[in-house]
Protein backbone atom coordinates (compact mmCIF):
# COMPACT_ATOMS: atom_id res chain seq x y z
CA UNK A 1 0.00 0.00 0.00
CA UNK A 2 1.35 3.42 -0.96
CA UNK A 3 1.72 5.89 1.91
CA UNK A 4 -1.05 8.47 2.01
CA UNK A 5 0.06 11.95 1.01
CA UNK A 6 -0.30 14.63 3.66
CA UNK A 7 -3.62 16.41 3.15
CA UNK A 8 -1.90 19.78 2.99
CA UNK A 9 -0.55 18.91 -0.47
CA UNK A 10 -3.93 20.14 -1.69
CA UNK A 11 -4.04 23.29 0.36
CA UNK A 12 -4.32 26.74 -1.12
CA UNK A 13 -2.31 29.89 -1.38
CA UNK A 14 -0.01 31.49 1.18
CA UNK A 15 -1.41 34.31 3.31
CA UNK A 16 0.87 37.06 4.62
CA UNK A 17 0.07 38.19 8.15
CA UNK A 18 1.98 40.95 9.91
CA UNK A 19 2.56 40.38 13.63
CA UNK A 20 4.07 43.62 15.01
CA UNK A 21 5.08 42.31 18.42
CA UNK A 22 8.49 42.94 19.95
CA UNK A 23 7.97 43.25 23.70
CA UNK A 24 9.59 39.87 24.27
CA UNK A 25 12.89 41.10 22.83
CA UNK A 26 15.73 40.86 25.34
CA UNK A 27 18.07 43.51 23.93
CA UNK A 28 16.52 46.05 21.55
CA UNK A 29 12.98 46.81 20.46
CA UNK A 30 12.02 47.88 16.95
CA UNK A 31 11.08 44.61 15.26
CA UNK A 32 7.39 45.53 15.57
CA UNK A 33 7.95 48.03 12.77
CA UNK A 34 9.11 45.34 10.35
CA UNK A 35 5.94 44.00 8.66
CA UNK A 36 5.04 47.21 6.84
CA UNK A 37 8.65 47.91 5.88
CA UNK A 38 8.96 44.43 4.36
CA UNK A 39 5.78 44.97 2.36
CA UNK A 40 7.13 48.26 1.02
CA UNK A 41 10.33 46.51 -0.06
CA UNK A 42 8.33 43.75 -1.77
CA UNK A 43 6.52 46.43 -3.79
CA UNK A 44 9.68 48.36 -4.63
CA UNK A 45 10.12 49.43 -8.25
CA UNK A 46 13.79 48.47 -8.00
CA UNK A 47 12.93 44.88 -8.96
CA UNK A 48 10.15 42.85 -10.53
CA UNK A 49 7.73 40.40 -8.97
CA UNK A 50 9.34 37.21 -10.23
CA UNK A 51 11.26 34.80 -8.02
CA UNK A 52 14.48 33.15 -9.10
CA UNK A 53 12.51 29.95 -9.71
CA UNK A 54 10.26 31.79 -12.18
CA UNK A 55 7.18 32.16 -10.03
CA UNK A 56 5.38 35.45 -10.66
CA UNK A 57 4.35 36.72 -7.24
CA UNK A 58 2.58 39.61 -8.94
CA UNK A 59 0.14 37.31 -10.72
CA UNK A 60 -3.46 37.81 -9.57
CA UNK A 61 -4.21 35.52 -6.63
CA UNK A 62 -0.64 34.26 -6.19
CA UNK A 63 -0.90 34.97 -2.47
CA UNK A 64 -3.07 36.96 -0.09
CA UNK A 65 -2.22 39.66 2.41
CA UNK A 66 -4.29 39.69 5.59
CA UNK A 67 -2.74 42.91 6.89
CA UNK A 68 -1.38 43.33 10.42
CA UNK A 69 -2.72 42.17 13.73
CA UNK A 70 -3.39 45.05 16.10
CA UNK A 71 -3.06 45.46 19.85
CA UNK A 72 -0.02 43.25 20.14
CA UNK A 73 0.97 44.87 23.44
CA UNK A 74 -2.11 43.34 25.09
CA UNK A 75 -1.97 40.44 27.55
CA UNK A 76 -3.90 38.17 25.19
CA UNK A 77 -1.65 38.81 22.17
CA UNK A 78 -0.47 35.18 21.94
CA UNK A 79 -4.04 33.91 22.11
CA UNK A 80 -5.09 36.24 19.30
CA UNK A 81 -2.12 35.21 17.16
CA UNK A 82 -3.00 31.56 17.60
CA UNK A 83 -6.66 32.17 16.75
CA UNK A 84 -5.82 34.14 13.62
CA UNK A 85 -3.36 31.54 12.34
CA UNK A 86 -5.91 28.81 13.11
CA UNK A 87 -8.50 30.62 10.99
CA UNK A 88 -6.08 30.76 8.05
CA UNK A 89 -5.40 27.05 8.38
CA UNK A 90 -9.08 26.18 8.70
CA UNK A 91 -9.64 28.02 5.42
CA UNK A 92 -7.15 25.56 3.88
CA UNK A 93 -4.55 28.25 3.32
CA UNK A 94 -0.94 28.57 4.50
CA UNK A 95 0.17 31.27 6.93
CA UNK A 96 3.31 33.30 6.33
CA UNK A 97 3.89 35.52 9.35
CA UNK A 98 6.00 38.67 9.24
CA UNK A 99 7.37 39.47 12.70
CA UNK A 100 8.04 40.88 15.08
CA UNK A 101 10.44 39.13 17.40
CA UNK A 102 10.90 35.37 17.46
CA UNK A 103 8.49 34.85 20.34
CA UNK A 104 5.63 34.95 17.80
CA UNK A 105 6.64 31.52 16.49
CA UNK A 106 5.33 29.81 19.62
CA UNK A 107 1.66 30.85 19.27
CA UNK A 108 1.87 30.38 15.50
CA UNK A 109 3.06 26.80 15.95
CA UNK A 110 0.40 26.16 18.58
CA UNK A 111 -2.08 26.64 15.76
CA UNK A 112 -0.09 24.84 13.05
CA UNK A 113 1.19 21.96 15.17
CA UNK A 114 -2.28 21.10 16.46
CA UNK A 115 -3.60 20.82 12.91
CA UNK A 116 -0.71 19.36 10.93
CA UNK A 117 0.55 15.92 11.98
CA UNK A 118 4.20 14.90 11.68
CA UNK A 119 5.35 18.50 11.28
CA UNK A 120 9.03 19.27 10.65
CA UNK A 121 10.26 22.77 11.49
CA UNK A 122 13.30 24.04 9.61
CA UNK A 123 14.69 26.89 11.70
CA UNK A 124 17.30 29.33 10.33
CA UNK A 125 18.96 31.30 13.12
CA UNK A 126 22.22 32.32 14.76
CA UNK A 127 20.65 31.26 18.08
CA UNK A 128 18.90 28.01 19.02
CA UNK A 129 16.18 29.84 21.04
CA UNK A 130 15.90 26.92 23.44
CA UNK A 131 16.19 28.70 26.79
CA UNK A 132 13.81 27.24 29.32
CA UNK A 133 13.17 30.66 30.87
CA UNK A 134 15.28 33.56 29.64
CA UNK A 135 15.56 36.50 32.05
CA UNK A 136 12.46 35.32 33.94
CA UNK A 137 10.39 35.42 30.76
CA UNK A 138 9.33 31.97 29.53
CA UNK A 139 7.87 33.68 26.44
CA UNK A 140 11.10 35.46 25.54
CA UNK A 141 12.22 35.54 21.93
CA UNK A 142 15.06 33.33 23.18
CA UNK A 143 12.66 30.60 24.30
CA UNK A 144 10.01 29.79 21.64
CA UNK A 145 11.33 26.37 20.75
CA UNK A 146 11.53 25.26 24.37
CA UNK A 147 7.80 26.00 24.56
CA UNK A 148 7.04 24.32 21.22
CA UNK A 149 8.98 21.17 22.04
CA UNK A 150 7.75 21.04 25.62
CA UNK A 151 4.17 20.94 24.36
CA UNK A 152 5.07 18.35 21.68
CA UNK A 153 3.62 20.51 18.93
CA UNK A 154 6.05 19.26 16.27
CA UNK A 155 7.75 16.01 15.35
CA UNK A 156 11.16 17.32 14.33
CA UNK A 157 13.21 20.49 14.71
CA UNK A 158 16.12 21.10 12.33
CA UNK A 159 18.25 24.18 13.03
CA UNK A 160 20.58 25.74 10.45
CA UNK A 161 23.28 28.37 11.00
CA UNK A 162 23.59 28.19 14.79
CA UNK A 163 26.72 29.82 16.22
CA UNK A 164 25.86 30.74 19.84
CA UNK A 165 25.24 27.35 21.42
CA UNK A 166 25.94 27.44 25.16
CA UNK A 167 25.84 24.67 27.78
CA UNK A 168 22.20 25.18 28.78
CA UNK A 169 20.93 25.22 25.22
CA UNK A 170 23.05 22.19 24.32
CA UNK A 171 21.43 20.36 27.21
CA UNK A 172 18.01 21.45 25.97
CA UNK A 173 18.83 20.29 22.45
CA UNK A 174 19.81 16.85 23.74
CA UNK A 175 16.69 16.68 25.92
CA UNK A 176 14.38 17.35 22.98
CA UNK A 177 16.34 15.66 20.20
CA UNK A 178 16.98 18.83 18.20
CA UNK A 179 19.04 18.41 15.02
CA UNK A 180 21.51 21.30 15.07
CA UNK A 181 23.67 22.19 12.08
CA UNK A 182 26.12 24.73 13.43
CA UNK A 183 27.61 27.35 11.16
CA UNK A 184 31.11 25.94 11.59
CA UNK A 185 30.16 22.63 9.94
CA UNK A 186 27.17 23.18 7.70
CA UNK A 187 26.16 20.44 5.27
CA UNK A 188 25.45 21.32 1.66
CA UNK A 189 21.71 21.97 1.14
CA UNK A 190 21.01 18.82 -0.84
CA UNK A 191 22.36 16.57 1.92
CA UNK A 192 19.79 17.64 4.51
CA UNK A 193 17.13 14.95 4.55
CA UNK A 194 13.95 16.89 5.24
CA UNK A 195 10.50 15.36 5.08
CA UNK A 196 7.22 17.20 4.69
CA UNK A 197 5.05 18.72 5.82
CA UNK A 198 7.50 21.53 6.65
CA UNK A 199 7.22 24.82 8.50
CA UNK A 200 10.05 27.33 8.00
CA UNK A 201 11.06 29.81 10.69
CA UNK A 202 13.60 32.29 9.34
CA UNK A 203 15.37 34.60 11.79
CA UNK A 204 17.27 37.24 9.83
CA UNK A 205 20.21 37.12 12.21
CA UNK A 206 21.15 33.78 10.67
CA UNK A 207 22.72 35.94 7.97
CA UNK A 208 26.10 37.63 8.09
CA UNK A 209 25.33 41.02 9.70
CA UNK A 210 27.41 42.76 7.06
CA UNK A 211 24.67 42.00 4.51
CA UNK A 212 21.73 42.38 6.91
CA UNK A 213 22.68 44.87 9.63
CA UNK A 214 19.07 45.74 10.49
CA UNK A 215 18.78 43.21 13.29
CA UNK A 216 18.93 43.53 17.06
CA UNK A 217 21.65 40.93 17.67
CA UNK A 218 24.72 41.20 15.45
CA UNK A 219 26.41 37.80 15.37
CA UNK A 220 29.28 37.77 12.82
CA UNK A 221 30.04 34.69 10.79
CA UNK A 222 26.60 33.91 9.35
CA UNK A 223 25.15 32.70 6.07
CA UNK A 224 25.34 34.77 2.93
CA UNK A 225 22.04 35.65 1.28
CA UNK A 226 22.93 33.27 -1.55
CA UNK A 227 23.55 30.37 0.85
CA UNK A 228 20.23 30.98 2.59
CA UNK A 229 18.37 30.99 -0.71
CA UNK A 230 20.03 27.74 -1.74
CA UNK A 231 18.76 26.10 1.45
CA UNK A 232 15.27 27.45 0.83
CA UNK A 233 15.20 26.31 -2.78
CA UNK A 234 16.36 22.81 -1.76
CA UNK A 235 13.45 22.30 0.65
CA UNK A 236 10.95 19.64 -0.36
CA UNK A 237 7.23 20.32 -0.22
CA UNK A 238 4.76 20.81 1.08
CA UNK A 239 5.75 23.93 3.02
CA UNK A 240 2.62 24.52 5.06
CA UNK A 241 3.66 27.72 6.80
CA UNK A 242 6.52 30.08 7.47
CA UNK A 243 7.63 33.11 9.40
CA UNK A 244 10.33 35.73 8.99
CA UNK A 245 11.34 37.39 12.24
CA UNK A 246 13.80 39.70 14.02
CA UNK A 247 14.18 42.32 11.28
CA UNK A 248 14.68 45.60 13.16
CA UNK A 249 14.17 48.61 10.86
CA UNK A 250 15.52 50.94 13.56
CA UNK A 251 19.02 49.61 12.80
CA UNK A 252 18.55 49.47 9.03
CA UNK A 253 19.91 52.89 8.10
CA UNK A 254 20.55 52.10 4.43
CA UNK A 255 17.37 50.10 3.83
CA UNK A 256 19.47 47.16 2.63
CA UNK A 257 18.15 44.73 5.26
CA UNK A 258 14.58 45.46 4.19
CA UNK A 259 15.44 44.35 0.67
CA UNK A 260 17.23 41.25 1.95
CA UNK A 261 14.18 40.40 4.07
CA UNK A 262 11.89 40.91 1.07
CA UNK A 263 14.16 38.71 -1.05
CA UNK A 264 13.89 35.87 1.48
CA UNK A 265 10.11 36.34 1.59
CA UNK A 266 9.93 36.22 -2.22
CA UNK A 267 11.88 33.00 -2.49
CA UNK A 268 10.00 31.35 0.38
CA UNK A 269 6.62 32.36 -1.07
CA UNK A 270 7.69 30.98 -4.43
CA UNK A 271 8.76 27.69 -2.85
CA UNK A 272 5.42 27.43 -1.03
CA UNK A 273 3.44 28.16 -4.22
CA UNK A 274 5.44 25.60 -6.19
CA UNK A 275 4.10 22.82 -3.96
Amino acid sequence: MKPRKPPLMQWGKPVLLGIPLDHNSSFLRGAAEAPQVIREALRSDSWNSWSETRVDLGAPGAFEDAGNLTGMESLNAFERIEQTIAAILEAKKRPFSLGGDHSITYPVLRAVGRRVPSLTVVHFDAHPDLYENYENNPHSHASPFARVLGEKLISRLVQIGIRTLNAHQLQQAKKYGVEIHEMRRLPVPGKLKHAGPIYVSFDLDVLEPGVAPGISHWEPGGLSTREAIQYIQALPGPIVGADLVEFNPVRDRSGMTAMVAAKIVKELLARMIAG
